[in-house]
């Protein structure tokens, strides 16, 4: 009976993986592909962006499809009296069932967790390398007509893209000084860098440049000029001003800098930063293991709403959960970067929310 509760879940599980997986890489990657083809951009070059997107996904779908998948296995069960054919026999189906769906829920947190903390940092990286190479292939990737576009520091405005040739171009920035800067071009052509390190060479034909002083706003230097060649650094698409980011390290490098953080000066700054790290940290164990709370909640839920049509049911409470967990891991993480909550509680809420709601329906399960 066990290895076939087993076989259940895992072959239900695969096909909702694959299921989630699909939705994932439509809502995030082929959207995304499409405007990089329209591009111009070598095949080969949008076949890799989006092969290092994979593990992004991978990571997020396993927690979901845990859930829709033992929904549906047990919920099938269910309604094909498989679970009062145990009841008949003496046996407790909680118990019966607890085990494997608890173990296997462990496995593929596991699994998982491997994906965030290993797979996803180094796939990061390697999109990043793979995105300003192409880039440095086709300026134009970045550049379309008519938009405003911010960069890291700076913003450039575009009038009409026609080729390689660009009407209207105004580029704002700041000097080492912190001045700015006000560039702007009747015409432009963009040529692929020349020199390391540069994602784009800007000519501009007829400019002016208005550099405007950070003291005293009224003072100003105005130059003009037939031709001016702007460089545009690689730190313009990527930043790599605070170095690695938290999301392109594994667990234990970040926790080496949560401590280091911590022996810094107090600041809000510092604090603000240090914050980050721990959303990042806590990330990966709670997106990992929430496939584990997942999989506690999908016995009861199953067993109490399984009855009638418990596959479909299964599928529907699934889905919806799914989303509900998504839009509340959102918010909580919005919370946490943009107003200071915790990123222990910001990250593990929605998992404690599951874990109670899972509690609560064993609990009534127990009186049924």
């Amino acid at each position: 009976m066990l290895r076939y509760i087993v076989r259940e879940l895992v072959v239900y599980f695969l096909v909702m993986y694959l299921f989630f997986f699909l939705i994932f890489f439509v809502n995030q990657i082929l959207i995304m592909m499409q405007n990089l083809l329209g591009k111009n951009l070598p095949f080969m070059d949008v076949a890799l962006l989006c092969f290092y997107s994979f593990p992004a996904i991978m990571a997020q779908t396993a927690p979901f499809a845990t859930l829709t998948g033992f929904l549906m296995a047990l919920g099938r069960m269910h309604s094909d009296n498989e679970i009062l054919i145990l009841r008949a026999s003496g046996q407790d189906p909680k118990r019966v069932i607890l085990q494997p769906v608890v173990v296997l829920g462990l496995i593929i947190s596991l699994f998982s967790f491997f994906l965030n903390d290993y797979l996803l940092p180094v796939s990061i990286i390697k999109y990043k390398e793979q995105y300003l190479i192409s880039i440095s292939r086709n300026p134009l990737v970045e550049i379309e007509s008519n938009t405003v576009k911010n960069f890291n520091s700076e913003t450039i405005v575009t009038g009409e893209v026609k080729g390689n040739i660009i009407s209207d171009v105004v580029f704002f920035d700041r000097d080492a000084e912190g001045n700015q800067r006000i560039i702007n071009a009747l015409e432009s052509t963009i040529d692929s860098p020349k020199l390391s390190g540069v994602s784009m060479q800007l000519n501009m034909n007829d400019s002016t440049l208005t550099l405007i002083n950070n003291r005293k706003k009224e003072n100003f230097e105005y130059i003009t000029a037939s031709r001016i060649t702007m460089n545009i650094f690689e730190s313009a698409f990527m930043d790599y001003s605070g170095g690695v980011e938290p999301n392109e390290m594994t667990s234990t490098d970040i926790l080496k800098e949560i401590r280091t953080l911590r022996k810094q000066e107090s600041t809000p700054e510092n604090v603000s930063v240090l914050n980050k790290y721990k959303i990042e940290f806590n990330k990966k164990y709670s997106l990992s293991f929430g496939a584990l709370f997942f999989a506690f909640l999908a016995v009861p839920l199953a067993l109490l709403f399984g009855k009638t049509n418990g596959q479909f049911v299964g599928l529907v409470i699934g889905v919806l959960i799914s989303v509900l967990y998504w839009a509340l891991m959102w918010v909580f993480m919005l919370f946490g970067y943009r107003n200071g909550f915790n990123g222990f509680f910001a990250m593990w809420m929605p998992n404690i929310i599951v874990g109670i709601a899972g509690g609560a329906f064993f609990y009534a399960l127990q009186k049924q």
